[in-house]
């Protein structure tokens, strides 16, 4: 009898213990996958923390007058002179200053007549790529600038504003020599050059000077041979507009 007992117990079915082993297994690992997960999120979660406060403490350089902050105590410097009306860096040519010195390497190109940003739709040049920037609205459908008296529409709002006082006659540039006034700073500042006498504007080829850039880029020309004006008829060339007006109403009232 012992010995079919014994024979009984070894016939058991030894599957169920192996099963809830191979269970207690699987909640071990779910359980350790769970604390790594947790573990990496604490850790993902301290490094964000930690960028964050690098960042607030680069930006260590704040504005005592409006509170804004700057990563390089240069750059707080150059911002303070808005407020201090500081303009460290003069033109030799026209005694004009700026407050920094990349603005004044634009102002440069005034004199010397140089446009290096050239627009790839239309061939026109900028003294600057900012200036480059806002014409290149031109070339695009977008004028979101439309004026409530009339309805015509702008890429661009100083050009807007400017329209607008063209029908407010609002000219609050006022020359304080003659009383003369203009729509708009630059103009006023180009008359007063009557008055005084300056010509910054200066040749490159020879020692003539003039009141404006415009009037430079014209006498270059005889310099230079260029006729960028062409009459579409007889394929005539011209260095100056009027000169290509003048033409092209001769060329009218011939065929006529």
């Amino acid at each position: 009898m012992e010995f079919i007992k014994e024979e009984i117990e070894d016939m058991r079915d030894p599957e169920p213990s192996r099963i809830k082993h191979e269970d207690t297994e699987e909640q071990i690992d779910q359980v350790r996958v769970k604390q790594q997960r947790q573990e990496l999120n604490e850790v993902e979660e301290e490094h964000r923390n930690f960028t964050i406060q690098r960042k607030k403490a680069k930006k260590m350089h704040t504005c005592t007058q409006c509170g804004k902050s700057f990563t390089q105590k240069g750059n707080l410097k150059i911002h303070m002179r808005i407020h201090t009306g500081e303009k460290p860096y003069t033109c030799t040519q026209c005694g004009k200053s700026f407050t920094n010195l990349t603005d004044l390497k634009y102002h440069l190109h005034v004199h010397s007549g140089e446009k290096p940003f050239n627009c790839d739709q239309c061939g026109k040049d900028f003294i600057s790529s900012s200036h480059l920037k806002k014409h290149l609205i031109v070339h695009s459908d977008e004028r979101p600038y439309v004026c409530s008296l009339c309805g015509k529409s702008f890429s661009r709002l100083d050009s807007f504003k400017l329209h607008q006082k063209t029908h407010n006659e609002v000219r609050d540039h006022v020359c304080c020599d003659c009383g003369k006034s203009f729509t708009k700073a630059e103009h006023l500042k180009r008359h007063q050059r009557i008055h005084t006498g300056e010509k910054p504007y200066k040749c490159s080829y020879c020692d003539k000077s003039f009141t404006d850039s415009g009037n430079l880029k014209a006498h270059k020309r005889v310099h230079t041979g260029e006729k960028p004006y062409h009459c579409t008829v007889c394929e005539k060339s011209f260095t100056q507009s009027s000169n290509l007006v003048k033409h092209i109403k001769k060329c009218s009232s011939v065929s006529q």
